[in-house]
């Protein structure tokens, strides 16, 4: 709600009188405030309208298919706090995209189409489809945020990135500030897994979809991982199309370093390990549960380095590369946070769902 800078002054005038003239003031001053507006509309920025439609979606995709089974147990407080926090974010994502569109930054058809393009490829074209009805998505809905994704990433490339400058002193003042974090303890083993279990999922959490459901596919599927492996093909790829542990398989199957204290906790998955060399990759291997101890799948682990203890030295261009990125991503975020603090400030934002709510919540 916007008012001029007379009707301000009314208002304060208004609250430190008394007089019956004074409350009728205000209540004229306020009545300049209640316009009329599109239902349908939650918020504008600079005069640009965010839809109902466009809020409620993106509430129904912040629930999750998990929270959206429940969400008759939130409460409306709860619900509009969510849907407060979602229209923010929308709110913020049209500030950066008005900003792109000035300068030019907004991603092109072309682009949007080979992103598009790059998502498909694991999929035959029904697959894709029978997966954009699962999501509740359309194609023009995936083609609008990828755009609206690949047009704030180009803008913050631009506004952000190329103005951080990582120095080899910045790199060495940290590295003499936090030299113990550089040394190890103990020997670290660089990780990859493909997984395959027994245990039936709604979520297997890889490109395909693909899940066994017993004991004998979960056989014929490692086996059939394993012979492609050991035919060539990518661990990572195979990784990410079909492992069934969902935390990892996004990354390639990347479960990090594993000390080896940890390791040995292990002894069947330590004893394959300890034998490889960087890049090899292990037999199949059973899983067991962590209590109990039970088979419950497969694993095929790869070794991607492994780690001697010992002082990691500032010459080592790991420890450089790390440390770069690390101060890199710190001074990119720092930055972030400030650039969007002056876009919303040199925007017009009417956000009528938070008035609604004030309204209506403010006996």
């Amino acid at each position: 709600m916007t008012m001029g800078l007379t009707a301000r002054k009314s208002l304060l005038q208004a609250r430190r009188a008394s007089h019956p003239a004074a409350l009728l003031l205000m209540a004229t001053a306020l009545a300049g405030c209640n316009h009329a507006r599109n239902a349908d509309v939650v918020a504008t920025v600079n005069g640009k309208p965010i839809m109902k439609a466009e809020m409620d979606k993106a509430y129904q995709s912040q629930l999750g298919e998990a929270q959206q089974q429940q969400q008759q147990q939130l409460t409306k407080e709860q619900s509009d706090s969510l849907r407060l926090n979602v229209l923010r974010n929308l709110i913020d994502e049209e500030i950066i995209e008005q900003r792109a569109a000035k300068m030019n930054l907004t991603a092109t058809n072309e682009e949007v189409d080979a992103k598009v393009a790059e998502m498909k490829a694991p999929y035959t074209e029904d697959q894709f489809n029978e997966k954009l009805k699962a999501s509740n998505h359309t194609l023009e809905d995936v083609k609008h945020d990828i755009r609206r994704s690949l047009t704030i990433n180009k803008l913050l490339s631009k506004e952000i990135d190329s103005k951080i400058t990582v120095t080899d002193a910045d790199v060495a003042n940290y590295y003499n500030a936090h030299k113990s974090e550089y040394n190890l303890i103990e020997t670290q083993f660089h990780l990859a897994q493909i997984q395959v279990t027994s245990v039936p999922s709604d979520q297997p959490g890889n490109l395909q979809n693909s899940k066994a459901t017993n004991d004998t596919e979960a056989k014929k599927k490692i086996q059939a991982l394993k012979n492609r492996l050991d035919s060539g093909e990518d661990f990572g790829a195979l990784a990410m199309n079909f492992s069934e542990r969902p935390e990892t398989a996004s990354s390639g199957g990347d479960i990090g370093f594993v000390s080896e204290s940890q390791m040995k906790a292990d002894p069947a998955i330590y004893n394959a390990v300890i034998k490889l060399k960087n890049g090899q990759i292990t037999d199949i291997l059973p899983l067991l549960d962590g209590q109990s101890k039970k088979p419950v799948g497969y694993a095929i682990y790869k070794l991607i380095s492994r780690e001697p203890a010992g002082q990691r030295e500032l010459s080592d261009p790991r420890v450089q590369q790390a440390i770069r990125q690390q101060l890199r991503d710190g001074r990119s975020q720092l930055l972030k946070s400030a650039y969007f603090e002056m876009l919303r400030d040199q925007s017009k934002v009417e956000n009528f769902l938070a008035e609604q709510i004030f309204k209506n919540e403010a006996h």
